[in-house]
């Protein structure tokens, strides 16, 4: 082509989803070498709509999964001309129609001019990245099959949500009623995994043997030497943990002010508690577009599984997103319940905050696709609970359990009767989180990295302990329960125990579902009496275009 911008002269289609401005407190460092090759992930229309209310609770297998619902092979033909239109390489091996991704590379000027962006770099807390303002576009022609494109902004998108304790921060007194004279007050101690799982009443007889637990990691690392130091302290047999990359990322130990405690914890709460378990571990970049690979790489990875429930320890307030990047990640958690996969989520140490400005709510937690997981601080006697209450050290200047209501999403039917707060938006409505378990520095659990043993809690513990004990109902009733909540949700039986003291923040506990702990912490007896032969992926308020048009009516701010 003659001109320099030969697509100007075409007839563009805008992504008004993809809309977003500059980072708040973000400065612009210039301008985006020209020269610097940088990759981009188009997310391609499925082949035919999931409606999980159709599948009734059935869960497609893996072929049928490709033969409908995976992306057209016509689709990508399509966008592989329009990458060789203008300049641009697809990376084959990066793309799948499975996961609906088309991966192009290639110089920021043809990407700038591909996709109707101009790039900068910004500086924000240290960090260097590239970002955009605006919304993006492609040509007519080639704009019909595409949902979603990522990799534009690479700012950090989420956060690990641990907390190490504090030696030397006083214990705080226990909350909740003053024991009676002649009682002894609970006190606040760590715990092994496995001693959380008695406690809660997980499974016996069964180690999560024939089950694969995902873990989903945007840094940090883990050493094999630390894991074996680990299991061999507690007397279990070290599980199989396979690394997995994604978009160049690698498990990359040694940062003591990165994540290798949140790392470390994951895979030492599943693995201790499930240790039969496969447990494959992907490592990604902290991007938008690094999040989705590895969750999509996860849900379609067929050499390690793939697997039957997946853990994320990490997230941010849905303002860090664009609607595109939110309805893209909702709709791969689509793809889990019709899979027949759980996936686990961390609902944020921060509060009702969650680290911003009024109240908010964690994603991807808020998804109404997933199991969100809140926080309780946990003190026992031996083999019984002597109180839980909600975790909240925020007094202290701490951490609390994240929770509240999605300003994005809508309330599911199946919390129609949960009592959710009234929603910030006319598009929101989802309450956070859906469950509960222990996670108080305080009460936290035992866990080693970067060669030293440390206590360390946030609902990143939450997430495996439930994903460890979703592993073990599933080896026990011999099949996948997939996604859980509505039939936890219309259950008469208490499957939890319903902690009615403390508070995150706005919101305060109370008797059956709150937006501090959700329905409670597991009791791992009813749930296998509930779970056992029964479970449902109905989510009446949870389709795709649903989601999406609420993510239409919100702004957001990030990517």
């Amino acid at each position: 082509m003659s001109t320099q911008h030969p697509q100007h002269s075409q007839s563009r289609v805008s992504f008004p989803l993809s809309e977003r401005h500059i980072h708040p407190g973000a400065a612009v460092a210039g301008k985006t070498d020209p020269k610097s090759i940088i990759s981009v992930s188009v997310i391609v229309k499925r082949k035919n709509p999931l409606n999980l209310e159709e599948l009734g609770g059935r869960h497609v297998s893996p072929q049928e999964f490709s033969e409908k619902y995976a992306a057209d092979p016509a689709s990508f033909a399509h966008l592989r001309e329009f990458a060789h239109k203008n300049g641009l390489t697809v990376d084959e091996g990066a793309s799948s129609l499975d996961r609906r991704t088309i991966t192009m590379r290639g110089p920021v000027n043809k990407i700038e001019e591909a996709f109707g962006v101009t790039l900068n770099d910004y500086e924000l807390e240290g960090r260097k990245f590239h970002s955009y303002t605006g919304t993006i576009s492609m040509t007519q022609e080639h704009a019909e099959p595409v949902e979603a494109i990522l990799g534009l902004d690479n700012h950090p998108i989420a956060k690990p949500h641990f907390r190490v304790l504090d030696h030397h921060r006083k214990h705080k007194k226990p909350t909740g009623p003053s024991p009676a004279p002649t009682q002894t007050p609970a006190q606040a101690s760590s715990f092994n995994p496995p001693q959380v799982a008695r406690l809660y009443n997980f499974p016996t007889g069964v180690n999560g043997a024939g089950q694969t637990i995902g873990i989903l990691e945007l840094g940090g690392g883990y050493n094999p030497n630390d894991l074996s130091t680990y299991f061999n302290g507690l007397g279990i047999a070290e599980p199989q943990v396979t690394a997995v990359s994604v978009d160049g990322a690698t498990n990359a130990p040694g940062d003591p002010n990165g994540a290798d405690g949140e790392v470390a914890l994951d895979i030492e709460v599943a693995g201790s508690i499930a240790p039969g378990a496969n447990i494959a571990v992907y490592f990604t970049t902290n991007t938008s577009q690094g999040f989705l690979d590895a969750l999509t790489t996860a849900l379609h990875d067929t050499a390690n599984g793939p697997p039957s429930v997946i853990s994320i320890s990490w997230g941010s307030p849905e303002s860090n997103y664009t609607a595109q990047s939110l309805t893209a990640f909702d709709d791969a958690c689509q793809s889990a319940a019709a899979l027949g996969i759980t996936i686990t989520v961390a609902s944020g140490d921060n509060g009702s905050s969650d680290g911003g400005t009024g109240n908010n709510v964690d994603f991807p937690a808020s998804s109404p696709h997933v199991l969100g997981c809140g926080g309780t601080e946990l003190m026992a006697s031996g083999t019984t609970i002597e109180q839980e209450v909600v975790w909240d050290d925020q007094a202290s200047q701490g951490g609390a359990s994240g929770g509240g209501v999605s300003s994005v999403f809508a309330r599911p039917s199946w919390q129609a009767n949960a009592n959710v707060p009234a929603a910030p938006t006319s598009a929101g409505g989802r309450g956070v989180p859906d469950v509960a378990g222990d996670a108080s520095p305080e009460t936290g659990y035992n866990v080693t990295f970067d060669g030293q043993s440390e206590v360390v809690g946030g609902t990143s513990a939450v997430a495996p302990l439930w994903a460890a004990l979703i592993a073990l109902l599933n080896q026990q009733r011999g099949s996948n329960l997939g996604f859980i909540n509505s039939t936890i949700y219309a259950s008469a039986e208490n499957g939890f125990n319903d902690i009615t003291q403390g508070s995150n923040g706005a919101y305060s506990a109370g008797p059956g579902w709150d937006a501090c702990t959700g329905l409670g912490s597991p009791n791992g007896a009813q749930l296998t009496a509930i779970l056992g032969t029964s479970t449902s992926t109905s989510t009446a308020q949870g389709t795709s275009a649903v989601a999406r048009s609420h993510a239409r009516e919100h702004t957001h701010t990030g990517d």
